[in-house]
């Protein structure tokens, strides 16, 4: 079983947040998943840099902070589908805002990014 190494910090909303949307595709997941992308193969299409393993690990998270909720049709071949409760809903504003202030700042932000990549500092002693 998974024990934490450094102890959960809920102190403030942005604690909070963090712990629920900490994951490199759970924000992408969200907004697929609004967008219509509900089936899990079309999760891992639409996000295909992740493993299947790592979009079902974050799919159970979010699953678990009850920002989405899971169907299981009884059909053989199993069929899933994913979609976001009314809790999840209150996030695609947020992440709207998100995205626009990155394509609003995309060239800036890319150069910033490929900037670090291709100096990194060195660490301070």
């Amino acid at each position: 079983m998974y024990e934490r190494k450094i102890p959960l910090s809920l102190n403030c909303g942005l604690d909070l947040i963090g712990e629920v949307l900490y994951g490199k595709w759970k924000i992408r997941l969200l907004w697929f998943i609004n967008e219509g992308h509900k089936r899990p193969s079309e999760l891992q299409r639409k996000i295909s840099d992740a493993s299947r393993r790592v979009l079902n690990i974050q799919l159970k998270e979010l699953e678990g902070h009850e920002l989405v909720v899971k169907k299981i049709y009884p059909v053989v071949p199993p069929k899933v589908e994913y979609t976001l409760t009314e809790f999840g809903k209150t996030l695609i504003p947020v992440i709207a805002a998100l995205g626009q202030w990155g394509d609003e700042n995309e060239e800036r932000l890319r150069n910033v990014i490929l900037n670090c990549q291709q100096n990194p500092e060195s660490p301070i002693i």
